[in-house]
């Protein structure tokens, strides 16, 4: 006589963040209609990514790159300590593959270079630690071997020092890809601000528009130690203010306003 039929195992939980209200809406029925794959919270920036990451607890995010406010480069480094984090976006362009592996992407789909069932697949491997790659994305790492899933090496966080992409083994072909798109100013250089790996990160949340609590819960941080990372930053940016602070930091400000200590 056969026991009791042991339960379903729990769908993955998914949280997808795009700016774009079609896609966002497109890609959670891609998921929903999966049996085992869940989108639990939809959010249009990093902010509303890094809140609903906190609040839901996911097994997998969806990144879009370019979004008003906090970008999915900027939230990158603290959304991966809640889950793997796939980006999915349009952006092709060689250096923002490079820099969201280096701030610990799991893996990196561009829009039009793979099927549902892909993304579902994809969405599976990098929860079981696996690394997922389109074309595009593989071409702009000079990989060509076929896809392998393997371990994550970087769970990195708020101020956790230089971050090391998971070995990348896409499923691919070579592919040509144009320079790097107009994300920030190219034209800052933020090194003249000597601000530490943390000191910049936070500055990334407030340029973004972020209060001292969201930026604590982001970091994983005291709201005491926030206020103290934020009086160093502005003793070198020279700023007595938020606003000022981030329009030097994002090159807005006034020419002759943006020069930070070069000397300290």
């Amino acid at each position: 006589m056969q026991g009791p039929t042991p339960p379903p195992p729990a769908a993955l939980r998914v949280v997808v963040a795009d700016d774009n209200p079609v896609v966002s809406a497109g890609l959670t029925a891609l998921l929903d209609v999966r049996p085992d794959i869940e989108v639990v919270a939809q959010a249009a920036d990093g902010t509303e990514a890094l809140q609903a990451a906190a609040q839901h607890r996911p097994d997998v995010i969806l990144l879009d790159v370019r979004m008003p406010g906090l970008d999915g480069l900027a939230a990158l480094p603290h959304l991966v300590r809640h889950a793997p984090v796939l980006m999915l976006t349009y952006s092709r362009e060689s250096r923002i593959v490079q820099e969201c592996l280096r701030r610990g992407a799991s893996g990196y789909l561009v829009h039009g270079e793979f099927t549902a069932d892909q993304l579902a697949a994809a969405v599976r491997g990098v929860h079981q630690g696996g690394a997922h790659f389109t074309f595009t994305a593989a071409g702009a790492l000079g990989l060509g071997a076929p896809r392998a899933r393997t371990p994550r090496t970087a769970t990195p966080g708020c101020g956790d020092g230089p971050l090391r992409p998971p070995p990348p083994h896409p499923r691919t072909t070579t592919s040509t890809t144009p320079e790097w798109g107009p994300a920030r100013p190219a034209a800052v250089d933020r090194d003249k601000f000597r601000l530490s790996a943390r000191e910049a990160e936070i500055m990334d949340l407030i340029a973004s528009g972020m209060t001292n609590r969201q930026i604590a819960a982001a970091c994983f941080i005291s709201e005491k130690t926030v206020k103290n990372h934020i009086n160093r930053i502005f003793a070198k940016l020279h700023s007595t203010s938020r606003a000022e602070a981030a329009a030097k930091w994002l090159g807005t400000a006034p020419d002759g306003a943006s020069q930070g200590r070069g000397d300290e």
